[in-house]
């Protein structure tokens, strides 16, 4: 059982309010993960056209991070933290350089996400404790994609916690369980992914990837996993533009939706979207199994 949190903006009004929403929303999911707490939150960019989400295993890392980056080219980044997080914004044309000071450093530097607009957060801990300690709640941007955590099938870590980004700007939050995730995976190891957990969320978030690289839209890729994931699923999937839900032919994963004229919004749970502003008033449905919902600014 895991908790699955989502919020889409019509508004950019409620833009700065963004961290706010979608931390009240994970925390009324805690009893349904425990375990360890993530989001992937996306905003409209800076005036460099990339960024890059790190975490690291040592209590000062993020400063080891800044002071190798600028030791080399100061003016060529944007560097901030949240948390134990570093945020690396950056031209592609310096993506080379990045990429040579961060193997050069003698720390684990582990990368969350990669992108636009896209930042990950994720912790092995619980959604209060992760909120806190990223300060999610001064984020302000566009959409947001959350998950709660209660390991059943792989380890408590944070690269097991949720979501899984396997694309650039993409990512994707799972409650539930596949059965062919073995097979599934062998197949997108002859395509050239790579895994680092043994999570079988993982394992649907580099299919839709290798679907959508292939030419597949968003809502066609999440269709064809619909014949080729076996197992019982709830899919909250995010992109540059905004994100998707799938249920699977079953749908035995609790669900719900809530559209006003100001947000889209997603829960596990009612109960997770009842501090949204107009929620009396929105229109509030369950999700039809093996049906693709997408919205996108």
């Amino acid at each position: 059982m895991c908790g699955i949190v989502g919020l889409f903006l019509k508004d950019k009004r409620l833009g700065p309010d963004l961290g706010t929403l979608i931390s009240e929303m994970l925390v009324k999911m805690s009893d349904r993960g425990p375990d360890s707490a993530g989001l992937a939150l996306y905003n409209e960019g800076t005036e460099f056209t990339k960024k890059i989400t790190l975490k690291t295993n040592k209590p000062n890392g993020c400063n080891i991070i800044k002071e190798a980056i600028e030791k080399k080219a100061k003016n060529e980044f944007q560097i901030k933290f949240r948390g134990d997080h570093c945020i690396v914004s950056y031209s592609p044309e310096s993506s080379g350089l990045l990429t040579d000071v961060l193997r050069s450093l003698e720390i684990v530097v582990q990368v969350m996400s990669e992108g636009e607009c896209i930042e990950i957060y994720k912790e092995a801990c619980s959604p209060k404790t992760f909120i806190e300690n990223c300060n999610i709640k001064n984020f302000s941007g566009t959409h947001a994609v959350g998950h709660t955590r209660m390991a059943t099938e792989s380890a408590v870590t944070t690269l097991g916690a949720h979501p899984f980004s396997t694309a650039e700007d993409q990512c994707l939050v799972h409650n539930g369980s596949l059965s062919n995730h073995n097979i599934i995976r062998r197949l997108l190891r002859s395509e050239g992914f790579e895994f680092e957990t043994d999570n079988d969320s993982e394992v649907a978030a580099s299919y839709l990837s290798w679907k959508i690289s292939t030419g597949m839209s968003l809502e066609k890729a999440l269709d064809d996993a619909l014949k080729s994931l076996d197992g019982f699923f709830t899919f909250l999937v995010g992109t540059k533009k905004g994100f998707g839900v799938l249920r699977d032919k079953i749908a035995c994963k609790p669900a719900v939706l809530a559209e006003t004229d100001q947000y889209v919004a997603f829960g596990s749970e009612y109960r997770a979207l009842t501090d949204l502003p107009g929620i009396a008033s929105a229109k509030v449905w369950e999700p039809k199994p093996a049906q693709v919902y997408f919205w996108t600014n």
